[in-house]
């Protein structure tokens, strides 16, 4: 008779010079354990599964720590031993339904948890106001497969502006929950795949509606088990030490109560989002390698092995990042790129009916954001489309038939006094009519309006305590700011009841930025955009500082703190603002300063801001001028000024239509036409 390995290691074992009686006590002890693990598994198999395995861990004796750490793992190795002993005896389906059950309980908690992690939402804010189911909201997002991880650092708004451009390409677009399906003609499986996208585009819910897709049952049914992480709370563990396993069981811990020591049998995906929120060491070329699922070490080192594919290389991983952080990983480790657009037309009109189930108010909201083109262009974004219904939704209420805000300053404005109106009456009983800025009000949004700033300048979107501590922010009282004005500023706690805090986007900390600007310079005089106060004027140097900006990171900055400059604008904010801050001989020469730049030859990006400045600042002079030669049909090319040329190209890339077909020679055909055209020609699907 052959020996197995089994009696191989019975004899040696046996065979030794330790006493029999240890033996007899080692062996009697094993049986033991085979005996009542058999039992379990026994029940696993019967009909009464799962009800039994519920009564079955209320009968079992609780171990805590290292006792019911060792516990687990000899349950999963004895499964294993099991598991191979059923398929020698050709027991194959046995087998399977044994491996299936064992961990089918553990996948149905971790989906019970996922469901009510992410069927609910806070449209643009977390952990206040009413939240909304994120199946009945979710409007699907334009996702396009393809492009490149390479490092976009300009402007979120400029790179909006040009996907609103882009026309809708139905045969670029990619579903998310087949977002590692490869397609056709490629030959690779997908493992790792980066979603780029602006603040505010909608990375975060896609995520979290791929997730509850699959723990509904909807979608992805081959997938064993989905873990979502997010940056923010990793970059709390920053200091801690972890194996892989240990990481999971610490944010599911399913998983660590089921015995799971191992992941690699299962089909895994892991999501790890906000990549440029990242605040940990990702370091390629220089971290360790790392194979082993069971070894302690840092979170960041746990991170780059799993994207290195040294650490469970059969795990599917799912990044997403800002454009402008993409670049962190090598393009080594990604097998696809897909980018996150926001919404099409079509799909803005879809968001604002299912926000008003009003049909003609629904219609009036839309109607109202295509007249306005910079509004129709951020409502690409998602949290734009929150913002803006949120301030609409409101004017209409308070306005009988009045105007609706056109401008971007106006629509932030308007949503700041919202936010003050619901202050005033949730949380200091007052009434709607009463004047919402109070002098806590006015010093909350003085410290805030600061802390936007200082934090746009270092370009850091997420602050930590001591930040806020910087900016004169009371920590114990910060409950208070993001209780309040919640809608402007969150506080998320991540693990071990550690504080982060953010604006909800990009563009209220930059319009609070402005705002801070303005109010110093109106109060004190002082010019913060200038280290040195030459005396310049204010406006004119905020125009020179923002042309500087290689990246146009000053540029949706500028539009705010020009429309500041209004009026009109100002009243809205009394009570805010003491006194008022320009005349409109200022404006004036505001406008012809800007009309001189738009002269001066600069690049498409940047005299397209220009415009949007103007618009800002309620002159349409340039754009009139130009839209009535277009009209009459009297536009020659050949005497247009830099000015103007910058304008025709402002009209013809603000069109509503999509550019599938741009005619050239419409505008002549010389050398200067077509390189003054360049933008919009790249713009088009084709030239003639």
């Amino acid at each position: 008779e052959s020996a197995t390995p089994e009696s191989v290691a019975y004899r040696i074992i046996f065979s030794s010079n330790e006493p029999k009686s240890l033996f007899s006590e080692l062996e009697g002890n094993v049986i033991t354990f085979v005996k009542n693990e058999l039992k379990k598994i026994q029940k696993v198999l019967s009909p009464d599964y799962p009800e039994c395995l519920k009564r079955q861990k209320e009968d079992e004796e609780v171990l805590e720590g290292r006792d019911e750490e060792k516990r687990r793992s000899s349950r999963e190795a004895f499964l294993k031993i099991i598991l191979d002993f059923l398929r020698k005896m050709d027991q194959e389906e046995l087998a399977d339904r044994l491996q299936s059950r064992t961990h089918g309980a553990v996948c149905h908690d971790l989906k019970s948890t996922v469901k009510k992690k992410f069927q609910c939402v806070f449209e643009g804010i977390a952990k206040a106001g009413n939240p909304n189911l994120l199946n009945q909201i979710y409007t699907e997002l334009y996702i396009t497969e393809g492009g490149t991880a390479e490092v976009n650092d300009e402007h979120e708004v400029r790179q909006i502006e040009t996907a609103s451009r882009k026309p809708d390409r139905p045969e670029t677009t990619i579903r998310q929950e087949d977002i590692f399906k490869a397609s056709l003609g490629r030959g690779e499986p997908i493992r790792t795949v980066l979603t780029k996208g602006v603040a505010g585009i909608g990375k975060t819910v896609l995520t979290q509606k791929f997730t509850l897709d699959w723990a509904e049952d909807k979608t992805n049914e081959d997938i064993q088990f989905i873990f979502p992480f997010s940056f923010r709370e990793l970059n709390v563990l920053k200091k801690e030490k972890f194996s892989l396993v240990e990481l999971v069981h610490h944010f599911f811990t399913e998983t660590k109560e089921a015995g799971i020591c191992s992941f690699e049998e299962f089909k895994v995906v892991f999501i790890f989002d906000g990549l440029d929120e990242c605040r940990l060491p990702l370091d390629f070329r220089r971290t360790k390698v790392l194979t082993d699922p069971r070894k302690s070490t840092s979170v960041d080192v746990l991170v780059i092995n799993l994207i290195r594919g040294k650490l469970l290389p059969s795990a599917h991983l799912w990044i997403t990042t800002r454009p402008a952080a993409a670049n962190q990983i090598p393009p080594k480790y990604v097998d696809m790129v897909t980018e996150v657009r926001g919404f099409t037309r079509s799909q803005k009109e879809e968001y604002f009916r299912k926000r008003f189930r009003d049909e003609e108010q629904a219609c009036r909201i839309i109607s109202h954001i295509k007249t306005s083109r910079s509004l129709h262009i951020m409502c690409h974004i998602p949290v734009f489309c929150w913002i803006t219904a949120t301030v609409l939704e409101d004017v209409l209420k308070t306005i009988e038939g009045g105007e609706l805000p056109k401008t971007l300053t106006e629509m932030y404005i308007h949503f700041l006094v919202v936010q003050a109106k619901v202050k005033k009456v949730k949380y200091d009983d007052g009434v709607e009519t009463d004047p919402h800025w109070s002098l806590e009000n006015t010093k909350m949004i003085e410290s805030l309006g600061k802390l936007a700033f200082e934090q746009l300048q270092k370009g850091n979107l997420i602050f930590y305590e001591s930040n806020l501590t910087e900016c004169g922010i009371d920590i114990r009282a910060a409950s208070v700011y993001s209780g309040v004005f919640t809608q402007i500023f969150v506080e998320e706690r991540g693990l071990y009841q550690d504080k982060v805090f953010c604006f909800v986007h990009l563009s209220i900390q930059e319009f609070l930025a402005a705002l801070h600007v303005h109010l110093t310079f109106i109060n004190s005089g002082v010019n913060l955009l200038e280290e040195q106060q030459t005396g310049a004027h204010f406006y004119q140097s905020a125009v020179d500082k923002a042309l500087e900006s290689p990246n146009g990171h000053l540029d949706l900055f500028l539009r705010f703190l020009l429309g500041l400059s209004l009026e009109t604008n100002q009243s809205l904010l009394r009570g805010l603002l003491n006194q008022t801050g320009s005349s409109s001989k200022t404006n004036q020469e505001t406008v012809q300063y800007i009309k001189k730049k738009i002269n001066e030859n600069l690049s498409a990006e940047k005299n397209i801001n220009l415009f949007h400045c103007l618009n800002e600042l309620n002159d349409r002079s340039l754009v009139k001028e130009i839209q009535q030669y277009l009209r009459s049909g009297r536009l020659f090319t050949d005497k247009l000024s830099p000015a103007q040329w910058s304008a025709l190209v402002f009209i013809l890339l603000s069109a509503e239509e999509d550019l599938d077909v741009f005619d050239l020679k419409k505008y002549c055909v010389s050398e200067e036409a077509l390189l003054r055209l360049l933008p919009v020609v790249k713009a088009s699907k084709k030239a003639l």
